[in-house]
C-alpha cells in the first residue's frame, strides 16, 4: 500500500482521514475535504480467465509461468510471441545481440531459453507439451496457436502488473 500526503496542501486532519481510511477505519472526513477521484482497480493475475485453452494450459498458468521467467528469458519469450508464435533462431538471435535493454549474445539465447522449460515444470500443467518447442533441424522456435493469444493475455496482464515479475537476481558479495 502507498499513501501519499502533501504536506503543503492537506491539512493534518485531512493527513489522519486518510492514513484511517488505508487501514479501514471509518474516519470523519472533514466537511471542506474534496472528494478523492475515483481510482481505477489494478489488474490482476487472478482477473485472467482459468479456462483451459489447451493441453491444461489456461491465461493463469500462463502468466505464472512468464512471471517466474528470469528476464531474458521473458524478454525472448515475449519477442516470438509478438512474432505470432513462430521464429527463426537467427531472427531470435539478431534481435538480441544488439538489444538496448536486454542484450543477449548469440551463442547465450539457448541457454537463457533453458529456464522457460524448468520453469514449466515447476508452475506449469502436469504433463503438458513444451510450451516452447525448438525444431533443430529448421533452427525455428514454436508457440501453439491457441498458447499464443493466452501468452499475449497474461504479457498485457504482466505490463499491468510489473511488481509481480521475477527480476534479475541480486549482485552476490564475495
Amino acid at each position: 500500500m502507498r499513501l501519499t500526503i502533501d504536506t503543503e496542501t492537506d491539512t493534518y486532519e485531512q493527513a489522519i482521514a486518510a492514513v484511517q481510511a488505508a487501514y479501514g477505519l471509518r474516519p470523519v472526513v472533514p466537511a471542506d475535504w474534496p472528494e478523492a477521484a475515483a481510482v481505477d482497480p489494478r489488474p490482476d493475475p487472478q482477473d485472467l480467465s482459468s479456462d483451459a485453452i489447451g493441453d491444461g494450459w489456461t491465461d493463469q498458468v500462463l502468466f505464472r509461468v512468464i512471471a517466474s521467467l528470469m528476464p531474458g528469458a521473458r524478454a525472448v519469450l515475449r519477442r516470438i510471441t509478438d512474432l505470432g508464435g513462430t521464429a527463426s533462431y537467427d531472427e531470435v538471435q539478431q534481435y538480441f545481440s544488439d538489444h538496448p535493454t536486454t542484450p543477449i549474445p548469440p551463442k547465450k539465447i539457448g541457454g537463457t531459453l533453458t529456464s522457460v522449460q524448468a520453469v514449466q515444470r515447476r508452475v506449469g500443467p502436469a504433463g503438458a507439451d513444451r510450451l516452447l518447442q525448438r525444431d533443430e533441424r529448421a533452427r525455428l522456435y514454436r508457440i501453439d496457436r491457441a498458447l499464443v493469444e493466452g501468452l499475449r493475455r497474461a504479457f498485457a496482464s504482466a505490463d499491468a502488473r510489473p511488481d509481480l515479475l521475477r527480476g534479475e537476481p541480486a549482485d552476490r558479495v564475495t
